[in-house]
């Protein structure tokens, strides 16, 4: 009987793992990185990089967005199968100028959310 209740909580243990992942798992987190300021006209390029502590079929980043001044410019969704290249990752995107600039991104964990919105701003040179 002892070899069930070891074999029943060896699997137990097992399945909260994988349901899971990483015990340190945290929110998806983001960081922009772009110009402070760029010439009317001119194109840049935005930098994102999300910083997650899991990548596994379970518990994963489920979405990346980037707006700038409020309309979304990308997107990318993410699912068990199709899962992001690695827990940490970063995402480019170029984007041309007209006046100033509010960049915003936002990622989500599949399991513990967001830690919410990054936001920087590009200044517009005439």
């Amino acid at each position: 009987m002892n070899n069930r209740k070891l074999m029943l909580l060896s699997a137990v243990v097992l399945f909260i793992f994988l349901v899971t992942g990483n015990a340190w798992a945290n929110k998806a987190e983001i960081k922009i990185e772009a110009p402070e300021s760029a010439a009317k006209g001119s194109e840049i390029t935005i930098r994102v990089t999300v910083i997650h502590n899991a990548n596994s079929y379970f518990h994963h980043v489920e979405w990346l967005w980037i707006q700038v001044n409020g309309n979304e410019i990308a997107r990318w969704d993410y699912t068990a199968s199709k899962r992001p290249e690695e827990a940490t990752f970063t995402k480019e995107i170029k984007y041309k100028v007209d006046g100033d600039v509010e960049i915003k991104a936002k990622a989500s964990c599949n399991m513990h959310g967001s830690v919410g919105e990054a936001v920087i701003k590009v200044l517009a040179k005439e």
